[in-house]
């Protein structure tokens, strides 16, 4: 197969780039930093920035066409509501969100037309469940994941599947994380958070292969379901959250993380 795959230059948009094209498919690999992508044994190497249309228009001529499309590029600029920048918020709307939706605008026609195809959107356990210091990351993959699911029906009927690969914590590297300056008076609140995170995983997180894996399994499917969770961490999460009231999951998850913010 013929496969997109956006930031492809770390993280897990490297790990699927590698796997797939060890497996035999003619991968694309894009970044926004070409020199991210020189020492990666794939088909072609693309720049790409996703945020940017000209530059998407530039890929797609150069592209052409894909049988997949993979939607990993995504950033994340952490920080309580009242603090991050509207240009940052911008800024990961611009990548998380409309990046994907210019890269479907691109690609889907064409599969549309062939009757075949899949689109592999990389959301994450943050398309569910909000975790404070983090709202802003949340709500682009909340509506990422609103996009998936009215793509899912739409592009059923033209045999062209949508999955939503949902991965709960992994090494840092799944995307540019960076916090928009000191959290000031939620300094404590990030301490306790980052050790959740550690805590979760007995101190080690899983790395991006384990992404990579389904994000390849769901390529190399011919059916299977919407979404596709990823590590233990993302089904305990959003099986409780799809289980209990607003109160009961507060108090479940304050309970399992010693939570005391």
């Amino acid at each position: 197969m013929r496969i997109l795959v956006t930031g492809a230059g770390s993280g897990v948009g490297r790990a699927t780039a590698a796997l797939l094209s060890g497996r035999g498919h003619e991968v694309i690999a894009t970044a926004r930093d070409a020199a991210t992508l020189d020492d990666l044994d794939v088909a072609a190497r693309v720049l790409l920035d996703v945020a940017e249309p000209a530059s998407v228009d530039r890929a797609r001529t150069q592209i052409g066409w894909v049988d997949a499309l993979v939607n990993n590029a995504a950033i994340s600029i952490d920080g309580p509501i009242e603090q991050v920048a509207i240009e940052h918020v911008r800024q990961m709307f611009e990548t998380n969100v409309f990046g994907p939706v210019r890269l479907i605008q691109a690609f889907v026609p064409g599969m549309r037309e062939r009757r075949c195809g899949v689109v592999v959107n990389v959301s994450s356990v943050a398309g569910h469940v909000a975790q404070p210091l983090d709202g802003f990351y949340a709500a682009t993959k909340h509506a990422l994941e609103a996009i998936s699911e009215a793509m899912y029906i739409e592009l059923a009927h033209f045999a062209v599947r949508v999955v939503i690969i949902e991965p709960g914590f992994i090494t840092p590297s799944m995307k540019a994380r960076e916090t928009g300056g000191s959290l000031g008076a939620y300094e404590e609140l990030g301490t306790q958070l980052t050790q959740l995170a550690k805590k979760m995983h007995g101190g080690a997180l899983p790395g991006p292969d384990v992404v990579a894996e389904a994000i390849t399994e769901a390529i190399e499917s011919s059916e299977g379901p919407l979404r596709r969770r990823v590590g233990g961490d993302a089904n305990l999460i959003l099986s409780a959250r799809g289980t209990l009231s607003d109160e009961e999951f507060e108090a479940a998850m304050r309970s399992v993380a010693g939570l005391s913010w």
